[in-house]
């Protein structure tokens, strides 16, 4: 492992990039240490400022950052930090608490303490760094999102908060430095109304003939796969369909070690296996296979499919059905 830092961030607004993102995170993140990667550059870091905001597009190559206890001690920091994938995966560690965020969803880290972050190959992620005072928030108002996986989608804070980092990734660098201050503020808002949103306990269902938590649980997840071919399958409908809120629905996953949106494409690509694996005289196309669970395209289908199998749904058929058309033909 090396230690990198660098000296800290200009404070106006401005963009930079560099091929060697980990020195760039060090730079306008934190200071970290580098694991062991694959050959080849880090990738490249895209850094903005926003008043005091800084934000991070991390891509490229597979990379793994941690800050440790002797980096916190040595150079100690006053800031969070919220982690939002825009393609692939980021696998998040802290507090024992671990977190595979991906492009949906978002996740907040504490740059006080120590903390272990891992993009995968191919992935990239928007880093939005603020300062943790601005927050107005204690170290245990911040604990019960640090390391959670937080929807964007639904109705939440995070269906406003997400979409409004990914535009200022993307906005225009003629933006002055007082329209920047001023968003920076506005994200802080957002960040902090956040924390108190999961902070509050969930609405949870007052008709005394409502089952508990176990039962809820196991009608919702009967209701998926009664319901896994329409391709209109989400959360808020899950949620109208049993009478309770969405932000609830996801409390209730949230021991599962899963979220209710990974469980859905996680069942349907189970159904399409098991079709897919038949042996059988006729057997149907590949993409009315994916049609009949919900999928809305034979391409997303195909990238779901090989995300869990490891092949093309065409590759899985062929080896399934290998042995059936090898197998010489009967005297």
């Amino acid at each position: 492992m090396r230690a990198l830092t660098a000296p800290a961030a200009p404070p106006h607004a401005d963009a930079e990039r560099n091929r060697d993102g980990a020195a760039e995170l060090a730079r306008w993140l934190a200071p970290v240490s580098a694991g062991a990667r694959t050959a080849g550059p880090e990738g490249d870091a895209r850094c903005r400022g926003f008043g005091y905001l800084r934000l991070l597009l991390w891509q490229a190559a597979p990379a793994q950052l941690s800050r440790t206890p002797r980096t916190v001690a040595r150079e100690p920091l006053d800031a969070v930090a919220v982690v939002l994938p825009r393609h692939g995966t980021t696998a998040v560690t802290q507090d024992g608490r671990g977190a595979t965020v991906g492009a949906g969803e978002l996740t907040l880290i504490d740059l006080r303490r120590p903390f272990a972050l891992e993009r995968a190959a191919g992935a990239s992620v928007l880093l939005c760094r603020l300062p943790a005072h601005a927050l107005g928030l204690s170290v245990a108002d911040l604990r019960p999102v640090l390391g959670r996986v937080v929807p964007v989608g639904g109705d939440g804070v995070a269906a406003l908060l997400g979409p409004l980092l990914h535009g200022l990734g993307a906005s225009s660098d003629a933006m002055s430095a007082t329209v920047g201050e001023r968003l920076g503020g506005v994200v802080t808002e957002f960040v902090a109304a956040l924390v108190n949103e999961w902070n509050e306990p969930p609405q949870e269902p007052t008709d005394s003939g409502c089952p508990g938590r176990e039962a809820l649980l196991r009608a919702v997840r009967e209701h998926i796969d009664r319901h896994l071919g329409d391709p209109d399958l989400c959360p808020e409908r899950i949620a109208a369909a049993h009478g309770i809120s969405v932000r609830y629905l996801h409390r209730l996953f949230e021991a599962e070690d899963t979220t209710v949106g990974r469980l859905v494409h996680r069942r349907r690509v189970e159904q399409c296996e098991r079709e897919l694996s038949r042996r059988g005289r006729v057997s149907p196309s590949i993409s009315a296979v994916a049609q009949r669970w919900g999928f809305r395209s034979p391409a997303h289908f195909s990238r779901a499919f090989k995300a869990v199998y490891g092949h093309s749904p065409r590759q899985w058929r062929a080896a399934a059905l290998g042995a059936t058309q090898s197998a010489p033909p009967r005297a």
